[in-house]
């Protein structure tokens, strides 16, 4: 592979000639890498789950059109990672008049320094390589955020060491905007941009000119401009200027996993359960089935606030905090295997009650309560899709007969799975979570607990923090007064 020009004369001699970059966009640079990545089949948004159907071909049409485009969705929804991985689509590296702030194209410099440059030096001009990892540029928009910090401003210090006027162009201090040129420049949050600023971005996206202290600076930008919005906030609120809606070519719906098995491969991804020890770690498929499942509970509940959403962070936390709880079990009870149990999702409550937020009739029971109600509503709908069909009369029998069963909080697998194993016809139902009689006491002390929790999830059994698992069981019949008819009332006494 031959040496990178190092100055203007070889990259003009170079593949780099001038035909080939001097009037291709940056947004004409992400449209043909894309069709070349769809052409090899591969994987345009690695990491990224549920939307192949939805959310990225949109994108690609966006790319495809050459558009600036904003993602709206709730918070949790992958729009940061979506926008990362655009930069996927650029070049490996660019050449770039070497120190220039804002990366200007070798055959077409933008700022006066550079053009003055070029005039001077000629086919000795430096070249510098951008790599792609360089050329993307995210700011997340807040109230305070200044039309200096996005576009630039006038630098007193260089005006004074230059002997330059406030009003030349090379006083200027650029911004985030600028110095994104030839690259992709996101925003998070739009809406929370001032109205002033956002005019500034239109302007510049458009027109390619803007006023910095009152005097007049064009610069036709090279860059493609993605935002994310709550969709909440970028139409009903009115936080967005039309001007700037309407210079936006696409905007593009994301949306939460569709299923269950969507969002738990986010999960299994995101959440960091390859813990260091010596201890086996193993998290059962029905726990990870629940705490994905709480994650739809809370979409759907009436008492949590739909607008804000549920993001798909609560069972990535819910699932790290579960496993740590099992953690400090095995630790404390001397066990051989890190396993996880049901009581393992409630001790993980405080991860789950900070990512909802509550309407006025969630507020008046708490969050705790409503992630508690959460967890037996996910345990009881899991349950249900193990053992549909599945007879547990003698398991409640055992209960209703006055049988009680209460886990201590430190108690080791062999300890539960000793108490377990005096239910009747309790174990015989392992075999449905893939547990054998032959695995080790963490595994079947976690699946029968399950059951337990699913049969008080569908009221069949009790369950209570002073009693653990009961039922109210059978009264049994007094014994029948032989005076009494077998109407069960005593006949009405006569009076004369």
């Amino acid at each position: 592979m031959s040496a990178q020009p190092k100055n203007l004369g070889e990259l003009r001699r170079s593949q780099w000639a001038e035909d080939r970059i001097a009037g291709r966009g940056v947004r004409q640079e992400l449209r043909e890498n894309l069709l070349l990545k769809m052409e090899k089949g591969e994987t345009l948004f690695p990491g990224v789950y549920g939307y192949d159907d939805t959310v990225i071909p949109q994108i690609v049409n966006a790319l495809l059109s050459r558009h600036h485009f904003i993602l709206l969705g709730l918070r949790g929804q992958a729009k940061s990672r979506i926008l990362r991985g655009l930069a996927t689509f650029l070049d490996p590296q660019v050449p770039v008049i070497a120190g220039c702030e804002i990366n200007d194209n070798p055959y077409r410099p933008l700022c006066r320094a550079c053009r003055e440059r070029v005039a001077s030096e000629g086919d000795a001009t430096p070249i510098a390589w951008l790599g792609r990892e360089h050329r993307y540029v995210e700011k997340l928009a807040t109230p305070d955020v200044t039309i200096a910090d996005m576009i630039g401003d006038v630098d007193p210090i260089k005006a004074a060491r230059g002997g330059r006027t406030l009003s030349d162009e090379l006083t200027i201090h650029y911004g985030l905007l600028p110095r994104a040129n030839r690259g992709i420049f996101a925003i998070n949050e739009l809406p929370d941009l001032a109205g002033k600023i956002q005019v500034g971005l239109f302007n510049i996206m458009q027109e390619g000119d803007v006023q910095i202290k009152g005097y007049p600076v064009r610069m036709a930008l090279d860059v493609l401009l993605v935002f994310t919005a709550n969709p909440e906030d970028y139409t009903a609120r009115g936080k967005i200027i039309t001007p700037l809606k309407d210079r936006i070519g696409s905007e593009i719906r994301t949306h939460y996993p569709a299923t269950l098995a969507e969002g738990m491969s986010i999960t299994v991804q995101e959440a960091w359960t390859r813990r260091d020890g010596k201890r086996r770690v193993e998290v059962p498929e029905y726990i990870r089935e629940i705490v994905e499942e709480i994650a739809f509970q809370a979409r759907e509940d009436k008492r949590i606030d739909r607008r804000s959403g549920v993001s798909q962070r609560l069972p990535i936390s819910t699932l790290e905090n579960v496993l740590s709880s099992a953690e400090q079990r095995t630790v404390c009870a001397h066990d051989t295997a890190v396993v996880s149990r049901v009581a393992d999702i409630y001790a993980a409550i405080p991860a789950m009650t900070g990512k909802f937020e509550l309407e006025y009739e969630g507020e008046m029971r708490g969050a705790e309560n409503i992630a508690r109600e959460l967890i037996r509503a996910a345990v009881g709908k899991t349950f249900s899709k193990y053992f549909a069909n599945a007879n547990f009369q003698p398991v409640v029998q055992w209960f209703e007969l006055g049988g009680e069963l209460k886990v201590a909080a430190g108690a080791s697998s062999s300890e539960l799975l000793a108490q377990l194993k005096k239910i009747q016809g309790l174990l015989e139902h392992l075999d449905a979570l893939g547990v054998r009689a032959k695995d080790d006491a963490a595994l079947q002390a976690s699946a029968a607990e399950f059951i337990l929790e699913g049969l008080w999830a569908h009221k069949r059994i009790n369950r209570s923090e002073e009693r653990g698992f009961y039922a109210e069981g059978r009264k049994t019949p007094e014994p029948r007064d032989p005076r009494e008819p077998s109407g069960g009332r005593m006949p009405r006494r006569q009076f004369n």
